[in-house]
């Protein structure tokens, strides 16, 4: 099989270097050559952040991805898809912060565009666009980020977000119950456990800012010191407020009283109820009374086991008005000693460059987050806010904890999802191999649903054939005898036992697909495939 590869020209993100107009092939006859000779070298790799994904790995990714999206669809979600690029203002002004790590594209036809930095903008400029009042909908697609990667803890440039939302008026506190339960449901489906979802109220956040003496254009800079608590001691990010964000020690002493705080809903409730401070901040208020009826949802859903109330989660995009949540797993911190790993990581690129990969010094960070943002559809429909509230899981984050716990069972692992081989024995004068047979026999399986493969051989010896059907995964092998298929007879063999000696099990020709059926089924342990069961951690 020739293999053609064709090279066209890109557009360049905004404020980085053009690409070479051509580049050169590579000369023939050098095996393992990455890089081209000629005036322009190039470097053959993914950009920086990016991935391949190919074999074992993209097994477990489509397994993540169809076990979240039958979640969603269990919740009564339904799918949608939008542009991999939007209009630069529908994404401006949405991210805080955060803004500058946004993909800009450059002019296109008089529209300047960038690439969608999360699902939830797009899927609020979906909701104003069509004038929906409400909907369920998931999405499951890539985002990017001009990020530091850190590609083993699944912290990449391009990646999968897998987002469950609900938009429209409903009872206070009714949607984020159910989409705190789909969180969870999520993670423990996928075999997740010892995960914990932090929780916290932007009105209480800012009511507390605000208590403490805050000036209301300093909220959001405030809110994106207090965010880093996860990563930093509250030293460093009383530090960043005093000094980067010009806030008088007293405040910021205040501040760390309260978003030291954190356990059950309860529990943090009664403190902040009784607290002096907040008992005349119309936000705190408002914010507590909202988080005392979650309370009681979530006793409903059964999930208040995995919750905990962290007055340190701020959540830095601009667009949250309400509930905001992440999830985190004992993985998502960095190591105790980040700080010597970063700097020692440093020193070894040029003064200037950054690191290429940050997975020495950094954790995999929250693995899902996502909040309520009542305010966003309105940005882009005049005003005409509909509430909004959802999360989103981070696949490659998930995958790299899935990846790292099942490491030993992927060695058992195929990745291909044949599960029978259908083969032909025989030999001798007049014997053609049967290959029309096995295609004929292959095409009955497919059209039953199963998944099989043959040898694309006229004739092929016994042991390449079963060869083949391991390197394929089969489960079972289908057995064209040259004396017993003449007599409308085939047997189906188990593989992967370790026992030549079972020449299998003889049946019929019409009851083949029946009997294979019956023989996968037993093949399964507790109605569960070999796949299924690595990613719940079984």
């Amino acid at each position: 099989m020739t293999i053609y590869r064709s090279m066209s020209t890109t557009t360049p993100v905004a404020g980085e270097p053009a690409p070479p107009a051509k580049a050169p092939a590579a000369k023939q006859g050098k095996k393992n050559n990455k890089k081209s000779k000629g005036a322009n070298d190039f470097l053959l790799k993914t950009p920086k952040g990016t991935k391949d994904w190919a074999d074992k790995d993209m097994i477990i990714r489509d397994a993540i991805f169809g076990s979240l999206t039958a979640l969603f669809k269990k919740h009564g979600g339904m799918t949608i898809d939008t542009p991999v690029f939007e209009l630069r203002e529908i994404l401006t002004g949405k991210y805080g912060e955060d803004s500058k790590l946004i993909y800009n594209l450059e002019d296109q036809g008089g529209e300047l565009t960038s690439l969608r930095y999360d699902l939830t903008v797009p899927f609020a400029r979906f909701v104003a666009c069509n004038s929906i009042s409400s909907i369920k909908r998931y999405h499951i697609a890539k985002v990017y980020r001009r990020d530091q990667p850190a590609m083993t803890k699944g912290r990449m440039r391009e990646f999968y977000q897998c987002d469950f939302d609900v938009a429209g008026n409903y009872d206070m506190m009714v949607p984020d119950a159910e989409i705190l339960t789909v969180l969870c449901e999520g993670l423990t489906g996928l075999g997740i456990t010892d995960f914990k979802v932090k929780l916290n109220h932007r009105k209480i956040l800012d009511g507390i800012f605000q208590a403490c003496g805050v000036k209301e254009e300093d909220v959001r800079k405030v809110s994106s010191a207090v965010d880093k608590l996860d990563k930093l001691p509250w030293a460093a990010v009383k530090k960043e407020m005093c000094v980067d964000k010009n806030q008088p020690e007293e405040v910021a002493d205040k501040i760390g009283d309260f978003v030291k705080l954190k356990g059950s809903i309860r529990e943090v409730l009664s403190m902040l109820e009784t607290n002096d401070l907040l008992k005349t901040n119309e936000s705190a208020q408002k914010g507590i009374q909202e988080m005392l009826i979650l309370a009681d949802y979530v006793d409903a859903f059964g999930v208040d086991e995995f919750l905990s109330f962290d007055l340190s989660l701020a959540r830095g995009l601009d667009y949250y008005t309400g509930l905001i949540y992440e999830a985190v797993t004992s993985a998502s911190a960095p190591p105790e000693n980040a700080s010597e790993l970063k700097e020692k990581a440093k020193k070894s690129v040029k003064e200037g460059d950054e690191v290429e990969d940050a997975s020495e010094f950094v954790g995999v960070g929250s693995i899902a987050a996502g909040g309520r943002y009542d305010n966003l559809v309105g940005m882009f429909s005049n005003g005409k806010s509909i509430p909004c509230v959802g999360i989103s899981f981070g696949v490659e984050r998930i995958f790299s904890i899935i990846k790292a716990r099942a490491a030993k069972e992927l060695d058992s692992v195929s990745s291909s999802h044949t599960d029978v081989y259908v083969m032909a024995f025989g030999g001798g004068e007049g014997w053609d191999g049967y290959l029309k047979e096995r295609m004929a026999v292959t095409n009955k399986l497919w059209k039953q649903g199963i998944n099989a493969e043959y040898l694309y051989k006229t004739k092929a010896n016994i042991r390449k054939q079963f060869d083949a059907a391991e390197k394929a995964g089969a489960k079972l092998a289908v057995i064209l005898g040259k004396q017993e298929y003449s007599e409308g007879k085939l047997r189906i063999k188990v593989l992967g036992q370790g026992d030549d000696g079972d020449d299998g099990e003889l049946v019929s020709e019409e009851g083949l697909t029946a009997a294979i059926e019956k023989k996968l089924a037993e093949l399964d342990t507790d109605g569960l495939n070999q796949v299924t069961r690595l990613i719940r951690g079984l």
